[in-house]
């Protein structure tokens, strides 16, 4: 057994040993993280205490924009709800559209919302007004859920500018204009397919439930406020750093590189500015206007600070879990083995992306391995489509999300559910939503060889 092997091998029992401890031990899923970490790391010859930094090093990584979108995120949710702000945005897109459609409506939403931001900081936004939704409408949850995580998810790994998009489209030598054309065709249309459509599937046919409880349900209470906020302030201040970051993204790609105005358009539209503008917008639009006292509004926010801790220590050790992994060598086996593969570059490209992303779960780090390697391969072969060869890469970091990725985390715990549940719906409709992307990508590359 050649040494690559050896390492896939550890790191496919380091998965399995991670659901075995949290799924059948019932151990807690951050102390679970940290002893496969270490599990891993001894198994894969790492000295003890590199496997020990590394997994701090990962915690440190990935709470550095986790901690900011989810600590402000929750802020800004809770004066939301407390408000009546998320109720009366639910409400009015109830009356507007109807409850058959709703979840078409929150696909078209999330996916347009989901173009500028991260799916960490769509998800904190948008869960309030789901959990909403779901309660003024009788709509059950998992019919909102499915179709707001798949248009977040799909929108950050395919269409730039999101980083990994755009990282592909340069060690691809692809071009810009026509890989956020295809990106957003395919996109939009698989979040269409594996979000209303899934949902109701396994619903109808496995009777998978989800219950009103996690941190969304905490961000949705009953209003307090003696004057409610109309619609327009409400989805406006929601749409704050939505706006400030699609300004942001804007000048990246229209004024020169060392100009102010780009330089002042970063600033407003990085994570942490972009939602402490909005925080301090909900105050005075969803808290002061509302008529709330500067104790109220204090309250409120250290409210907050309970269970946005637990969310930090998990996801945090996710993002350790695959910095061990990395310092082990997986993902480079992979990418090792990869190159081995005698496939079609759109092929190859989607299956070593998803085996990384199952390997290291950062999509990012994913498709920047992925595209690394194939690129030789692409640019040798005239005849490649490039464009959906991006598409087909970003595809393959949807593949496989489990539980070292801090997605899986961010999702199980805001909407209350168990690791099985989370590994059933989110797990199931992630991996989905990859292979119907690949397959809208070979069918486009067939059509286009064709005429």
């Amino acid at each position: 057994m050649t040494h690559d092997t050896q390492l896939l091998w550890v790191g496919l029992g380091g998965v399995v040993g991670l659901v075995l401890l949290v799924a059948v031990v019932r151990l807690h899923a951050f102390l679970a993280l940290a002893l496969t970490s270490l599990g891993v790391g001894w198994a894969a010859g790492v000295a003890p205490i590199e496997c020990a930094r590394a997994f701090q090093e990962g915690v440190g990584s990935t709470l550095g924009l986790i901690a900011v979108v989810v600590g402000l995120g929750t802020m800004l949710g809770k004066l939301l709800a407390e408000s009546g702000g998320a109720s009366v945005i639910a409400e009015t897109l109830v009356q507007r559209l109807g409850r058959e459609r709703l979840d078409w409506a929150i696909v078209l939403a999330a996916f347009v919302v989901g173009l500028p931001v991260f799916f960490g900081v769509g998800l904190v936004l948008l869960v309030p007004v789901v959990f909403s939704l779901a309660r003024t409408s009788g709509v059950p949850l998992l019919r909102l859920m499915l179709p707001l995580l798949a248009a977040l998810a799909i929108s950050h790994c395919l269409v730039p500018p999101h980083p990994g998009p755009v990282v592909a489209v340069g060690k691809l030598e692809a071009d810009m204009g026509k890989s956020i054309f295809w990106a957003a065709t395919i996109g939009l249309a698989t979040a269409a397919i594996v979000g209303p459509m899934l949902a109701s599937f396994l619903q109808s046919r496995f009777g998978v439930k989800i219950s009103s409880g996690g941190l969304g349900a905490q961000l949705q209470a009953a209003s307090s406020a003696p004057r409610p906020p109309g619609f327009f302030v409400s989805i406006g201040t929601v749409l704050i750093p939505v706006l400030l970051m699609l300004v942001s993204t804007l000048a990246d790609l229209t004024l020169p590189k060392d100009g102010p105005m780009r330089a002042w358009a970063g600033f407003l539209g990085s994570p942490l500015v972009a939602m402490l503008i909005a925080v301090l917008v909900a105050l005075w639009t969803l808290g002061r206007r509302c008529g709330f006292g500067s104790a109220q509004l204090l309250k409120f926010t250290e409210d907050c600070a309970a269970p946005a801790a637990g969310i930090f220590l998990i996801v945090g050790a996710g993002g350790g879990f695959s910095k061990v992994l990395h310092l082990a060598g997986v993902d480079d086996a992979i990418a090792s083995v990869g190159r081995t593969w005698a496939l079609s570059p759109l092929v190859l490209g989607w299956l070593v992306a998803a085996l990384l992303r199952a390997a290291v779960g950062s999509a990012t780090v994913a498709v920047t391995m992925s595209s690394a390697i194939i690129a030789p391969l692409a640019l040798a072969q005239p005849g490649t489509n490039r464009e959906l060869l991006v598409v087909a890469v970003g595809a393959g970091t949807l593949a496989f999300s489990h539980l070292n990725d801090g997605g899986f985390w961010m999702v199980k715990e805001y909407f209350g559910l168990t690791v099985s549940q989370t590994l059933r719906t989110w797990g199931v409709m992630i991996t989905l939503a990859s292979l119907i992307a690949l397959g809208f990508v070979l069918i486009l590359d067939g059509l286009l060889r064709w005429t």
